[in-house]
């Protein structure tokens, strides 16, 4: 193509996105012709809902390939020696819906449910446009009702005729329908229908973790919920029953890998925002295993999640409780102050200043001294930070400088406030 550059090209040749020839034009509802790649970025990969041309908004996002344009373009071609390209390679069609509707169709006979799974899965990985075209065609409700219908089989039977082996591993339908169903990539709109038009779909992923054979089903699953309540926000965080909690936290203690670690501590603290949350989450063990992972990080923004989801559940006495049963639980905490980032001293402080103020007996104070959680809160009013963060360290030492008045520590000023 780096001989086009001598080559006078016309202008309706080239793409208005890439400013580059077209290989595949394609045409929206306006009129207006782009090549197929760039403008499949510009809809589905960055999430823009306009003509980049008109910039009017499309309400059908449907991709018309331009035969007659890319006739002329291979035409130009054949015509023109200079270019030193005698064809443009023909383009991949995207599937159908109607196929695509098809083989959604053929997935309620188990006899065929995994030849079409399989292909269904190479349609959803080829390009934007079938990830789309599957998300019009309600694929969501094919594949909901494949996870269903295995959820509601004995596990024996899981491992039956309509299962496969790949490698080492027995690929189930559950587990290609959940890569699919990740891999589609659906829109904020999709994702919110999830919640609404297939049930209690949190449940079913719930059972398809408890189930999964293996790590990669596992994290997409997680991976989804964290996206589906990302797209609801505040609208769903309603109580959820103590199994999610738990495979969540089995998530976290088996590490399976960084990406689903990350998805489940960002899941966690999108679902901790309800009180009723950070209960269940603390009664099935999230603190120590939180805590477990904030000992052994090395990761800035991992470390990070677990303060932000440590805050959210020492909000919550059953949370606090937790951590101080921990050995480690409040040394951890309060040595991630000034040593990872300011969000995460902050979130430190916080926690620090949770635990103080509503479970501050006289054994937990003595172990804060002991610990050097007191000097780090000194040090917090010394050196340059958030004004919120200053004001929780001073409201704690203030609260207990009765007890430490004896440390080192302790500034003069909060000894004479409080005399003994």
């Amino acid at each position: 193509m780096d001989d086009l550059k001598n080559v006078e090209v016309p202008t309706f040749f080239i793409c208005p996105i890439s400013l580059e020839l077209m290989k595949d034009p394609v045409t929206l509802p306006t009129g207006i012709t782009y090549d197929r790649d760039s403008i499949e970025k510009w809809l589905y990969t960055k999430k823009n809902n306009t003509c980049p041309v008109t910039k009017q908004v499309l309400l059908d996002q449907d991709l018309t390939p331009n035969h007659t344009l890319r006739r002329l373009i291979q035409s130009w071609f054949t015509l023109n020696p200079l270019s030193g390209v005698e064809r443009l390679p023909t383009p991949r069609l995207p599937i159908s819906k109607s196929e695509i509707l098809k083989l959604l169709k053929d997935l309620k006979h188990p006899n065929l449910r995994m030849k079409c799974l399989k292909r269904l899965k190479v349609i959803v990985l080829e390009n934007e446009t079938n990830k789309r075209s599957m998300e019009a065609v309600g694929a969501v409700d094919y594949l909901a009702y494949v996870l269903n219908d295995h959820n509601n089989t004995t596990s024996s039977s899981l491992a039956g005729e309509d299962s496969d082996v790949e490698g080492f591993e027995l690929v189930t339908p559950v587990d290609e329908a959940i890569s699919i169903l990740f891999h589609m990539q659906m829109s904020q709109t999709g994702l919110q229908g999830l919640f609404i038009k297939t049930g209690d779909f949190v449940e079913t992923l719930t059972r398809v973790m408890q189930r999964a054979g293996n790590y990669e089903t596992r994290t997409y699953t997680v991976m989804l919920l964290k996206l589906m309540f990302e797209a609801t926000e505040s609208m769903h965080v309603t109580p959820l029953k103590p199994e999610f909690f738990k495979e969540l936290v089995r998530i976290l203690t088996d590490v399976i890998s960084q990406k689903a670690t990350k998805a489940t501590l960002k899941l966690l603290i999108n679902v901790c925002l309800s009180g009723r949350n950070r209960i269940r989450a603390a009664e099935a063990a999230a603190v120590p295993a939180l805590i477990d992972i904030l000992l052994d990080s090395t990761d800035k923004r991992i470390s990070e999640m677990v303060l932000l989801a440590l805050d959210q559940l020492c909000q919550c006495a059953e949370g606090r409780s937790e951590l101080l049963k921990h050995g480690a639980g409040l040394a951890g905490v309060s040595k991630k102050i000034f040593r990872v980032s300011p969000v995460a001293s902050e979130r430190a402080v916080r926690i620090v200043h949770s635990v103080a103020k509503f479970s501050g007996n006289g054994g937990v104070v003595a172990e804060m001294l002991q610990i050097g959680a007191v000097g780090k809160l000194c040090l917090v009013l010394q050196v340059d930070c958030g004004s919120r963060m200053k004001e929780r360290a001073m409201e704690i030492l203030k609260m207990h400088a009765r007890v430490w008045n004896n440390s080192s520590c302790i500034p003069r000023t909060l000894i004479s406030s409080y005399p003994s």
